[in-house]
């Protein structure tokens, strides 16, 4: 595994597709740190998605400001850094990464059919199974990425970055 003291991994992918779940599991098993995205977003932001309205790119612009600029603080600390992020288009992961050449995107690819299921397993999260649609709509498959496919077990996904990074 090429993860080292100073790397910065962007887990990526629509709601539901496990990404705190792998960022967590990745940062632990590269005795690194994860962040999550969905902490950074504003008040406002989490109430428009808890009553199904999908985010707009003015609304979503200040948020990815937020992260470029922790990320440019945390990136620097020491040990491999995480984001759980859903990073959907390409212009979205511009904003984050930059200034960061260091940075990697790992994207959790999956069916809309297994992420619906799982969404709909998931207790008092303020991202409603709704606006799945409007994400998978949004998606921009990322080039360069190291691809997992979320239909493995996440001991499965640790091995297989392990194997890719």
């Amino acid at each position: 595994m090429d993860v080292t003291s100073g790397s910065l991994f962007i887990v990526m992918g629509v709601s539901g597709c496990g990404k705190s779940t792998v960022a967590r599991l990745l940062a632990a098993d590269a005795q690194g740190r994860w962040l999550d995205a969905d902490d950074f977003h504003s008040p406002e932001n989490k109430a428009k998605m808890a009553h199904g309205i999908p985010l707009t790119d003015d609304d979503r612009r200040p948020w990815l400001d937020r992260l470029n600029a922790e990320l440019r603080l945390e990136a620097d600390q020491g040990p491999p850094l995480f984001l759980a992020c859903s990073a959907l288009k390409q212009k979205y992961r511009d904003r984050i990464v930059a200034g960061l050449p260091q940075a990697r995107f790992v994207y959790l690819k999956g069916s809309p059919e297994l992420i619906r299921s799982r969404l709909a397993q998931r207790k008092n999260h303020f991202m409603p199974p709704g606006l799945l649609e409007s994400q998978f709509a949004d998606l921009e498959e990322p080039r360069d990425a190291i691809v997992l496919d979320i239909s493995r077990t996440v001991d499965q996904l640790v091995d297989d970055f392990a194997r890719l990074a």
